[in-house]
């Protein structure tokens, strides 16, 4: 089974950083489209980054850009989202998701469509 695992979440304070963790296991191909998408109650997913693990490629949100960065780890299944000065509006729920190909269904992945995700971290900005 695919499963990933979030982690460094926290409450911080408006200007604040952090970096979040993902590991994924049980990936049946090393091709994936990982990214991480946030999601508060009563709204819909955002998805804030996405990258390619077969050759980098990334994608950040309007949102998320100059401000987040999507990096990979020594491994092609760790996957890190370095927050920075992070905005109350910032304040959701994280998920780490993996999506089988290229991320090149950017229309479904940008709405947090994605094959697989954790169980999220929670960042509270205040």
């Amino acid at each position: 089974d695919v499963q990933l695992v979030e982690s460094g979440g926290g409450s911080v304070q408006a200007g604040g950083s952090l970096r979040l963790s993902c590991v994924a296991t049980g990936l049946t191909s090393f091709r994936q489209c990982l990214g991480w998408f946030r999601q508060t109650p009563g709204k819909e997913r955002e998805t804030v980054a996405t990258i390619y693990n077969d050759d980098g490629r990334t994608w950040h949100s309007d949102s998320a850009t100059g401000r987040f960065t999507i990096s990979l780890g020594s491994t092609k299944n760790v996957v890190y989202l370095q927050t920075n000065n992070l905005e109350p509006e910032d304040t959701a729920m994280y998920y780490c998701a993996s999506d089988r190909g290229s991320c090149g269904d950017g229309w479904r992945l940008r709405r947090g469509r994605f094959d697989y995700y954790g169980q999220g971290t929670q960042v509270t900005v205040s």
